[in-house]
């Protein structure tokens, strides 16, 4: 694109937002954290979401999830403020995915310590210029997570007459 000079303009590159995590029973929460990992990138920046795999989540939780991988990650996709999704790999490695995708923020939910302790300790080892932002919880404490709602579900289930 021209200026009126005739000197070509610069379109600015994107903000690259990325957040992670396994999305098994879509809440209001997950949406909130999307929203909100997408605000921090401010007005030029992209999300891309990665969602675990299948394996990942039954190593890391100890069960498989509710969905198969391909419905978590669809699920997400669809949502608006998502630009773009994929399935994490197998081994849960933080530096592959930081090296394919070049992210400029990462944004990890309040309850991924775990996630947030090994980026950091990536940006001091490797020197990566990302800016990690921990986002607040959304939503009511009580089905803040999905293995909340499960069991509420379960709960609500053995309740009927």
């Amino acid at each position: 694109m021209s200026s009126l000079n005739g000197d070509m303009m610069t379109e600015k590159k994107p903000t690259i937002v990325l957040a992670t995590g396994a999305f098994d029973i879509l809440h209001y929460g997950h949406v909130r954290f999307f929203e909100e990992a997408k605000k921090a990138g401010g007005k030029n920046s992209r999300l891309i979401v990665i969602v675990a795999s299948d394996r990942t989540v039954e190593a890391r939780k100890g069960r498989k999830p509710v969905l198969p991988e391909w419905e978590r990650r669809a699920l997400v996709a669809s949502l608006r403020v998502v630009d773009e999704s994929f399935i994490g790999f197998e081994d849960i490695e933080m530096e592959k995915i930081i090296e394919r995708l070049r992210p400029d923020i990462i944004a990890v939910g309040y309850d991924q310590n775990d996630i947030e302790k090994r980026v950091r300790q990536l940006i001091a080892t490797k020197g990566y210029a990302i800016r990690l932002v921990k986002l607040e919880r959304y939503g009511s404490e009580d089905l803040d997570s999905s293995s909340k709602i499960m069991g509420r579900i379960l709960e609500n289930w053995k309740k009927r007459p």
